[in-house]
């Protein structure tokens, strides 16, 4: 596996976690964590036996939101002598050894388009740039007392490309009234915004994220990886644009042989034996 620097990852059973690693700053997410977050990714849909993805935070927060201290100039020019983006990876001790793969948008363009269902487990704080990372997951379980927010606008920011993301969990008008008043969000009124799927008290949130990867595990792989894609090239289309394209998705899910299983196995009344095929 590869050495990162700002994550922790490790495959356990069909799980990959990965645990954003910047505990003196809460785990706040810099361009040297987002391009770490975006090999991570690679490697574990690349991980043989892995069936979901486990995203949390070191120690007691998950994501204190964007740590402005990595980030470089604008001005500065990348390997190719190009204008880099503003949240690139920099230069200096801190800086990666990996090659740069991409900014904190792809990283949220990666994870909506993900065939491995991600699961954000919220062990405490997760504002700003770190609820865009509970926002593009899957699945969300957050722990009781876990607060949620955008508090950009009162340091005269805006969260303008969680937005993307946060347009897809939560109506409108109350994500209005989260980017423009900054309050911060106890974990039950996130799952009210539908930005959590679940909440759970400290104790129990390890044994909610196990027994959903559980479920995930139980499920055909190759049914998984072919919803999920089409869920994801879908997302943008019109009505009369994605009807089409899904019915030659469902013939291509009905042509594997876990679709062929899954429905004999029903008729016999018995349980799947799936090849992933």
């Amino acid at each position: 596996m590869t050495t990162y620097s700002k994550i922790k990852t490790a495959v356990d059973g069909p799980a990959y976690r990965i645990t954003l690693f910047n505990p003196e700053r809460r785990n706040a997410i810099g361009p040297m964590m987002v391009n770490e977050l975006l090999y991570a990714l690679e490697e574990a849909h690349k991980a043989d036996g892995v069936r979901a993805i486990v995203i949390t935070g070191e120690g007691k927060a998950f994501c204190a939101g964007g740590d402005f201290q990595q980030l470089s100039s604008p001005l500065a020019n990348d390997s190719a002598g190009s204008r880099a983006s503003p949240l690139q990876v920099t230069a200096g001790p801190d800086a990666s050894q990996l090659a740069y793969k991409g900014d904190y948008a792809d990283l949220l363009s990666a994870m909506t388009k993900t065939e491995l269902p991600i699961i954000a487990r919220v062990n405490g704080p997760a504002m700003g740039g770190g609820l865009g990372l509970v926002a593009a997951s899957t699945f969300a379980i957050g722990q009781a007392d876990a607060t949620l927010g955008t508090p950009e606008i009162n340091v005269g920011l805006f969260p303008m490309m969680i937005m993307a993301v946060l347009t897809r969990v939560v109506p409108r008008r109350k994500l209005m009234e989260m980017m423009l008043v900054g309050e911060k969000m106890t974990a039950a009124e996130a799952l009210d915004a539908g930005l959590l799927s679940a909440v759970v008290l400290a104790e129990g949130l390890d044994a909610a994220v196990e027994e959903l990867v559980k479920k995930i595990a139980s499920k055909s792989p190759i049914t998984t990886k072919l919803g999920l894609r089409a869920f994801a090239e879908q997302d943008d289309m019109d009505l009369a644009t994605a009807l089409p394209h899904l019915r030659g998705k469902l013939g291509e899910v009905l042509g594997t042989d876990d679709a062929s299983e899954g429905l004999t196995a029903f008729l016999q009344k018995r349980q799947p034996r799936w090849t992933g095929k």
